[in-house]
């Protein structure tokens, strides 16, 4: 009987051992999640509306160098913010604290096309608003300069070379060609035309733009997102590379590739991973410039081939802006067209030489050219 007793004392001080524990785990548990929610709610509070934009408008158009006046205005007179935050283009620009709820974005700021966020951020004790964003739109300066051409000379040129990309770099002129089936890279003779080396693409991909960097020749495709890297004296394959838009162009300005994806956006790649380092929105004083094609940089200017049109833009590296447009319209005459002759697209700079090639997609001539306005 005593043995029955002391197990049932000893099971009844486990229980409430158990018991006891369990209390105080739920206990500390029931704190916790006070705590927690008590920190959140801190954290966390309601959005508050403090303060609206008043200018600019979504979507206004500035020119280059313009200073932008954000003004805002109070949703409630009663509550006023304790601070408003401003930031342009993802840089802090100003720090508001009292009235005028007003502030310039200086035209330091103001120096690439493209749009551009204005975002504003309202403060009061722990509480925030919701960030307020307007896009505004950048335009160049001034109207672009037009141009004319003069044919120089007449070369040669294979009319079957859906021409994609060239490139004149130390006396050998390089030549890129499209189409499913028909993509290569060449090595082109320039006085006859005649194919000297030639590398033809898997039937799969769409060749498009070539440059030259160094000893090696960079040539992407149009849908595949792959690239090429070639030894230039042997033509072998030295390396692929990858990017996430089109390729269309390609041109080489001093450690960096520019290429174009066919929009009116240039992206600049460091050459040996090809990642996208910066890039420039091109527009002119009107518009965004779209459809940006073949490329060549030639003297501190990036050139490019409007696709479906007989212009070239003459283009800003820095801020973005269209400088001036040549119009190359009745190069190719209408006795030298056949009917699947294509759009004007390549262009090649002999720095040397102070040369300018141009021609197009299925173009039985490359001219020679001079640019006057």
């Amino acid at each position: 009987m005593r043995t029955d007793i002391s197990r049932y004392f000893a099971i009844f001080l486990i229980l409430l051992i158990v018991s006891g524990t369990s209390s105080c785990s739920e206990g500390s548990g029931r704190k916790a999640a006070r705590s927690a929610t008590s920190v959140k709610a801190d954290a966390g509070e309601p959005a508050i509306r403090l303060v609206k934009m008043v200018s600019p408008a979504e979507d206004a158009s500035f020119r280059l160098y313009e200073p932008v006046r954000v003004e805002l205005g109070l949703v409630d007179r009663d509550r006023m913010p304790d601070s408003v935050i401003i930031s342009f283009d993802g840089q802090h620009v100003a720090s508001l604290k009292s009235a005028p709820w007003e502030f310039s974005i200086p035209s330091s700021l103001t120096t690439k096309t493209g749009r551009k966020s204005v975002k504003v951020t309202a403060y009061s004790g722990r509480r925030f608003q919701s960030p307020v964003t307007r896009f505004l739109v950048f335009l160049a300066d001034k109207p672009p300069e037009k141009w004319g051409y003069r044919v120089v000379h007449t070369y040669p040129h294979d009319p079957d070379a859906f021409t994609q990309g060239l490139v004149y770099d130390d006396g050998v002129m390089y030549e890129g060609t499209g189409q499913k089936t028909g993509s290569s890279l060449r090595e082109v003779d320039l006085q006859t035309g005649k194919v000297l080396r030639q590398l033809n693409l898997d039937p799969s991909l769409f060749g498009e733009g070539i440059t030259v960097y160094g000893e090696r020749i960079y040539q992407v495709t149009w849908e595949n997102k792959v690239g090429f890297v070639y030894d230039k004296a042997t033509f072998n394959l030295i390396n692929k590379i990858y990017y996430s838009t089109q390729g269309w162009g390609l041109t080489t300005i001093g450690e960096r590739i520019a290429m174009s994806d066919g929009s009116n956006i240039i992206g600049f790649y460091e050459p040996e991973m090809f990642t996208m380092v910066s890039r420039i929105e091109v527009y002119d004083d009107r518009k965004k410039v779209d459809s940006l094609n073949e490329l060549e940089y030639i003297n501190g200017e990036i050139w490019a081939n409007i696709w479906m049109s007989d212009l070239i833009a003459r283009i800003d590296p820095v801020s973005g802006k269209v400088l001036g447009y040549i119009n190359m319209k009745g190069i190719l005459p209408r006795a030298d067209r056949a009917p699947d002759t294509d759009v004007l697209n390549g262009i090649a700079w002999d720095k040397r030489n102070r040369r300018i090639f141009v021609t197009g997609k299925r173009w039985p001539k490359l001219f020679e050219i001079t640019v006057a306005k």
